[in-house]
């Protein structure tokens, strides 16, 4: 199993953490992977950014539906404006 699979398995299994600290930082990792995005970065690198910012919106929507959705939404509008 890939890496972000199994931090996003790890952060939802959090007991003591809540929600809003969940989303924050599964956000955080969202932004990181995006950030090492350059303009030397390939096309599959980029593609496999946009497929772990999925896997990580979906997580968030387990946890936080609304927010999950408006990510998930905003990432849908973004991609048949491209």
């Amino acid at each position: 199993m890939k890496l972000i699979d199994e931090q996003i398995r790890k952060i939802l299994g959090y007991k003591t953490w809540s929600v809003q600290r969940k989303v924050d930082t599964l956000l955080e990792m969202d932004a990181s992977a995006y950030t090492q995005l350059g303009t030397d970065s390939t096309s599959t690198e980029k593609k496999e950014t946009r497929k772990n910012s999925r896997k990580i919106y979906r997580a968030i929507a387990q946890i936080s539906p609304m927010d999950g959705y408006i990510l998930e939404a905003h990432m849908m509008e973004k991609e048949l404006n491209l």
